[in-house]
């Protein structure tokens, strides 16, 4: 965490408004707690929850929604896809939260976020069908982005991700995976019913998750190896492309972070549900409705 008393113009980057430059947000705008979603239209499904809304944005892929919800302030912000993105949000969610934007200081006093993120995944274990709804209790990241950080490693699950790369034996050409317990609240105030698992984040979507489409996938039955991980009791169970990030700034930064998806894709089934509209309206209002009473 930076500690200086000043934060050059180059390093936070702010909008001639004063706002974060890419999620158009500042501390008065941007509620405590927030729900984070991948596709920028996905947005416009919360609005018919607020009672009343605050303040909106748009910025590229970067859409910002905070309002109240019976009496509860809430934000929901679009990320875009990749991790690369999430370095993006998070770094600056923590920053319109924690940092004076006028004189570019830390504040004194952190606030601490609460995030949920709601998502589409691919489900690796066949019982896992398409329409089901995960949540994350552990993440393993294999897309290398909190290698660039340094952070009291003790806050992530070192057991864990010991087990994992022995498992999977990966060669030196990948990045060193990290692993991730999500907020035990969270998860046990909205991930009720849902299928409790671990989850992989991958840096990409077809090689990476193992699909082979003009270029042969280096790594052999990448997906099978994964589905064949356990971890306290869960299965490694999905993958996906953000949540590795998510969990582990959050972790390092002091906030609470949790992963929701509904699972689109059967990997070893071949299944797709390609029209989901409704399954995930209805995943949205079971985690508005959840987050708002804790």
């Amino acid at each position: 965490m930076n500690t200086t008393n000043n934060i050059k113009e180059s390093e936070l980057v702010l909008s001639p408004e004063g706002r974060l430059y890419h999620i158009g947000l500042t501390g008065p705008t941007l509620a405590d707690d927030i729900i984070l979603v991948g596709d920028p239209g996905r947005v416009e499904m919360f609005r018919k929850f607020f009672d009343s809304v605050e303040y909106e944005s748009h910025n590229r892929e970067m859409v910002a929604l905070t309002g109240s919800i019976r009496s509860h302030r809430l934000t929901v912000l679009s990320t875009g896809m990749g991790c690369d993105n999430i370095d993006i949000v998070m770094t600056e969610l923590d920053a319109a939260a924690n940092i004076d934007l006028a004189t570019r200081r830390p504040r004194t006093e952190r606030r601490r976020l609460r995030m949920v993120r709601i998502g589409t995944c691919g489900s690796l274990q066949p019982d896992v069908e398409c329409g089901s709804y995960v949540a994350s209790r552990y993440v393993v990241g294999m897309d290398g982005l909190l290698n660039y950080y340094t952070f009291d490693e003790s806050l992530f699950e070192q057991a864990m991700n010991d087990s994992f790369c022995r498992h999977m034996n990966f060669d030196g050409r990948f990045a060193k995976p990290y692993s991730v317990q999500s907020s035990r609240n969270l998860i046990d105030n909205i991930g009720q019913g849902m299928h409790r698992v671990v989850t992989a984040t991958a840096p990409g979507f077809y090689g990476p998750q193992g699909r082979h489409v003009a270029l042969k996938p280096s790594i052999d039955n990448l997906n099978e190896r994964l589905a064949e991980f356990e971890w306290d009791g869960c299965k490694l169970t999905n993958l996906e492309m953000e949540t590795s990030a998510i969990y582990g700034f959050a972790r390092a930064l002091g906030h609470e972070a949790l992963t929701v998806c509904l699972v689109i894709a059967n990997r070893p089934t071949g299944k797709f549900l390609n029209t989901y509209h409704d399954e995930m309206q209805r995943l949205i209002e079971t985690v508005v409705n959840r987050f708002v009473k804790i």
